[in-house]
């Protein structure tokens, strides 16, 4: 039996399995949605879901295909419907249970429908633009915006509110919000730039200009939800022998999830009105404390973990997490070290300790392959971008130098320690090669050879091509460091890490 609003009724009712009421199924259309991904279909296609389950917003959404790969048939045969497998940890309870999405009423084609789409603009209920066209995706091109469709993802977006405003001949009250997720520095910001260069360079009409600035309501947002998508097909022949139908469209996330939204207006406020039934999504005048909550503490700890985790010999996340020296470790740098480098006006000691317990849930998670190797690629970039600022922000508190950021700094040296290879790559070697992807690796390969073990820590952190500053300026950093390198190349990864549990900073 296949997934569709005909089958819906003989789906059998069982335990941790969500099956949607048919009156959600005749719910208006109120969102249109550029983009057909995982991270879209796992997280605001979720929440708005939940939401309409409880009664809030009570609104469906119209997805756009917006590129010409693949084609919209399983949407089609399936009405639109698909099965979310939510599997996680919270507060160190396991989460798994199965959700029918009936959130999405129809899947169009940009390239075949988009005359459909433009009708889109003509429904009074149609209130919320969001997308994901990835990073790419709001970039500035020259584009005809009355093609049909246009190419870019901007000229599409300006096309619908073109024809909205001139359906509705610039009625205040139709103008839209707009939330892209686009993983990029404030998204909706630059995409809001880009329509209205766009809009001067078509000579649109003042009237529409003014209308586009000041009634529609763009707003940088911030996601993090793991939405690692289809099952294997082994785990998926499971799950839909034991849910008793097929889904071509079923996917698995994690069970946390952050979506943060910029604003402090009351329209945008009422509009996402689904916000209330999610704890995961925050309205605020500001999110920067979100991002550095997310890039210090998620993605840094990642970045100050992932060359340790390799050397000691791990493959995946879950795996590290279940070794209680890693543990241990991985605990102590977020909440001892990294907290306490990021506690400022917006964000107390409580929060960043509160953060970093959903952190570890994630990182617990059995159900999420993770593996390391993807991590440590970019390495150096990551390691700048993510946590230089730590390494002073902790010094300048603390007028110390951090232990467990220094491991984590001396195992990203250790690292890059490599060998290039006949087929020009480069790899380390932890008792098996791995391979290194990061476009430093020719000069820590050169760093390693020119350097001994005592001189290597003092010239990588002197690179100021790396970290646009010396880092051996900073008091004891050097020595921490140095001392933490000293043991990995002695002991190994593992025997250090069971180090940690005695080790104080500078000792």
């Amino acid at each position: 039996m296949q997934l569709s609003i005909t089958n819906i009724s003989k789906i059998k009712a069982q335990e941790n399995l969500i099956i949607p009421e048919e009156t959600s199924l005749q719910l208006p259309e109120k969102v249109l949605q550029f983009g057909t991904g995982v991270l879209l279909r796992g997280l605001p296609d979720h929440l708005i879901n939940i939401a309409n389950r409880q009664g809030f917003f009570n609104g469906r959404i119209v997805v756009v295909k917006s590129t010409s790969n693949g084609d919209t048939d399983a949407y089609t045969e399936q009405n639109s419907l698909y099965t979310l497998a939510v599997r996680g940890i919270d507060n160190g309870e396991k989460i798994a249970y199965d959700e029918i999405i009936s959130s999405v009423s129809r899947v169009l084609s940009a390239q075949n429908d988009w005359e459909e789409i433009l009708q889109c603009a003509a429904n009074p209920d149609m209130q919320l633009i969001i997308s994901n066209t990835t990073e790419v995706g709001i970039v500035m091109e020259k584009d005809n915006v009355h093609a049909s469709p246009p190419q870019t993802f901007p000229g599409k977006v300006l096309a619908f509110l073109y024809h909205r405003f001139k359906i509705f001949n610039g009625d205040a009250d139709k103008g839209m919000v707009i939330v892209p997720t686009e993983l990029i520095p404030d998204n909706a910001d630059k995409l809001l730039s880009i329509v209205l260069e766009q809009a001067h360079q078509h000579g649109f009409e003042i009237a529409f200009i003014e209308w586009l600035e000041n009634h529609n309501y763009f707003c940088n947002s911030l996601v993090d939800r793991i939405v690692p998508g289809r099952f294997n097909k082994q785990e998926q022949a499971a799950t839909e022998a034991k849910l008793g139908y097929k889904d071509e469209l079923m996917i698995m996330s994690e069970h946390y999830s952050l979506w943060a939204i910029q604003t402090d207006s009351a329209k945008v406020k009422e509009t996402l009105s689904f916000a209330q039934a999610n704890p995961g999504m925050v309205l605020a005048a500001d999110i920067e404390k979100f991002k550095e909550l997310k890039v210090r503490l998620l993605n840094g700890s990642h970045t100050f973990s992932c060359g340790l985790a390799v050397l000691a010999g791990f493959k995946t996340v879950k795996e590290a997490m279940a070794d209680d020296a890693f543990n241990l470790f991985i605990t102590r740098l977020m909440q001892d070290e990294i907290a306490d480098a990021i506690v400022s006006e917006s964000i107390s000691k409580e929060e960043a300790i509160a953060f970093s317990g959903k952190v570890l849930d994630r990182y617990r998670n059995p159900f999420i392959e993770h593996q390391w190797s993807s991590i440590c690629m970019n390495y150096s970039s990551k390691m700048f971008m993510r946590n230089l600022p730590l390494f002073y922000q902790y010094a300048e508190k603390k007028s110390a130098a951090p232990a467990l950021i220094s491991l984590g700094m001396a195992a990203h040296i250790l690292f890059m320690r490599s060998q290039k290879k006949n087929d020009a790559s480069f790899y380390g070697d932890n008792g098996e090669p791995y391979l290194i992807s990061d476009p430093n690796i020719a000069w820590y390969a050169q760093a390693w050879q020119q350097n001994g073990k005592e001189t290597i820590v003092a010239s990588v952190l002197a690179n100021k091509e790396l970290w646009q500053s010396d880092l051996n300026e900073i008091a004891g950093f050097t020595n921490e460091v140095n001392y933490w390198l000293q043991q990995l190349l002695e002991n190994g990864a593992k025997k250090t890490l069971q180090h940690i549990q005695t080790k104080t900073p500078a000792e």
